[in-house]
């Protein structure tokens, strides 16, 4: 009996060290040829589907960046109209083109739909014709190195946003992180390299790590179009204002020194300074940089499928990937790592609003003080006050993500911004005493966006309109030329060499 006993067990491990070997054989052989290549990616090629033939996982992956049902109580990747959410920023930016159009980013599979569709761009006619240099595509896809490559860095800036609507038409992608060889991270915005040349580095020293997150840099991070660039006078040379280091005040300072402005403020006519999106500078002044953490581990993390472990190059928010994204090394529950981020958020958001009030009752005051014959001396404090105020808002606001990346530093910079603004509203009520006037301005109502944008005197149905001419009149001669274009590209077959 023991002996037949001793059979089945004996048996049993063999079938199942047997399921073990085969499955171990199986996974070695996906593993090997997983990345065999079917083409030959060609130096500089932009269409992310030819890149998606050799590297299927990580295209697929990032395909499904085009998915936007994930909200979060403050983000995620809907499609939302933040001035409807909040009118006033319309105040805040009056003057200026995100007074007209501002939405939540979507994924990358959107970034060239959206930059046609905002109101931010115009309405251009015809090539040559509109408001925005081509500094604007930057940032938005994989054709763009293929440009600057073949026209030079320089000529590419000096081009009108409408002479390049027929070449960039492939959303962010492979190309812009990769080296089409090797596949090794790489840096393909020049912008980034200078700046680090502009503080004694070399980006090329960078570790893999590092470079987890510089790639990202490339984009997510503050920038100007600096038209007094040594390369070439009167260029919009997108430059990165680091010069003097990463903190609101370190760029505060390199814009204050140049005289830089992004614009002039409709009602308050402060020399204004509008953030972009320094992401990059605010994770730098966080627990997770800190500790080494890098933008991909958390926005990109390692997955596994049949046997292969690759980057998930569904890039959004860790809220929708908390296993792959938060508990490596969190070993909170999921519900109290969303609780802990929401508290950090709301905390952030409750101070942010609080200095938006205060600067849209600064921007009318100061309205209301030129109104009366205040001068320019007179102004000058005010304005000096809008303009840093402002700042500090814009840079916690538009760092997407800061209030959970570096929460204890957005804090600081809300608040020194908050007491700004209080210095500045005490400035222009002594400027109106000193005018006779002696009474609270009349706030308008802003309390929808629309309200807003007549208070400021947008034509809303005109810009609309025009918006409307330009997607159907030039935009679809943009996408026939596109794809007239690529249809002469060749994508060799590696078997075929």
């Amino acid at each position: 009996m023991k002996n037949w006993v001793l059979f089945a067990v004996t048996a049993v491990a063999v079938f199942l060290l047997g399921l073990l070997a085969s499955s171990v054989i199986n996974r070695k052989n996906e593993a090997k040829y997983a990345y065999v290549p079917k083409v030959e990616i060609a130096k500089n090629e932009p269409r992310n589907e030819v890149w998606g033939e050799n590297y299927p996982a990580e295209y697929q992956s990032f395909m499904q960046t085009r998915d936007t049902t994930f909200a979060t109580a403050h983000g995620g990747n809907a499609w939302i109209d933040m001035l409807e959410e909040d009118p006033r920023m319309v105040v805040l930016w009056a003057g200026y083109a995100f007074s007209k159009d501002y939405s939540q980013g979507r994924g990358h599979q959107y970034a060239i739909e959206d930059i046609h569709n905002t109101l931010r761009t115009g309405a251009p006619k015809e090539n040559g014709d509109g408001p925005m240099p081509a500094t604007c595509w930057t940032c938005k896809g994989p054709d763009v190195p293929r440009l600057m490559n073949e026209m030079g860095v320089a000529a590419f800036y000096k081009a009108k946003w409408s002479d390049l609507g027929h070449e960039v038409v492939n959303p962010i992608g492979c190309a812009d992180c990769h080296d089409e060889k090797t596949m090794k991270l790489k840096i393909t915005r020049p912008a980034l390299v200078e700046a680090f040349q502009a503080q004694g580095k070399d980006i090329n020293n960078a570790t893999h790590q590092e470079m987890r997150s510089l790639v990202c840099a490339q984009c997510h991070v503050e920038y100007y179009f600096d038209k007094k660039n040594p390369v070439e006078e009167g260029v919009p040379y997108l430059t990165l204002p680091w010069k003097n280091g990463f903190t609101v005040e370190d760029m505060e300072k390199y814009y204050d020194e140049i005289e830089f402005s992004d614009w002039t403020h409709q009602l308050s006519r402060a020399p204004m300074l509008k953030a972009q999106h320094p992401g990059y500078e605010t994770w730098q002044m966080g627990v997770h940089a800190d500790r080494g953490v890098s933008c991909a581990d958390c926005h990109m993390p390692y997955k596994s499928e049949g046997g292969q472990k690759f980057t998930d190059h569904h890039i959004q928010s860790p809220l929708n990937n908390i296993a792959n994204a938060c508990q490596v090394c969190h070993r909170e529950e999921a519900t109290k790592l969303v609780q802990n981020v929401y508290e950090r958020q709301n905390k952030s958001l409750e101070n942010r609003i609080r200095l938006e009030d205060a600067l849209v009752k600064l921007h009318v005051e100061a309205k209301k003080a030129w109104d009366l014959g205040a001068t320019e001396a007179q102004m000058k404090p005010v304005l000096q006050d809008i303009r840093h105020a402002q700042w500090r808002w814009d840079f916690s606001a538009a760092s997407h993500g800061a209030s959970f990346h570096a929460p204890v530093e957005i804090a600081r910079v809300i608040n020194s911004g908050l007491n700004i603004a209080q210095e500045g509203r005490i400035k222009v009520a002594r400027v109106l005493s000193d005018l006779g006037y002696n009474q609270p301005v009349p706030m308008p109502d802003i309390s929808t966006k629309e309200k807003a944008q007549k208070f400021i005197g947008l034509d809303m149905e005109k810009l609309h309109r025009e918006k409307a001419e330009f997607k159907k009149n030039l935009l679809p001669k943009w996408m026939e030329a596109a794809k007239k274009r690529e249809a002469g590209y060749t994508s060799k077959s590696v078997s075929s060499k």
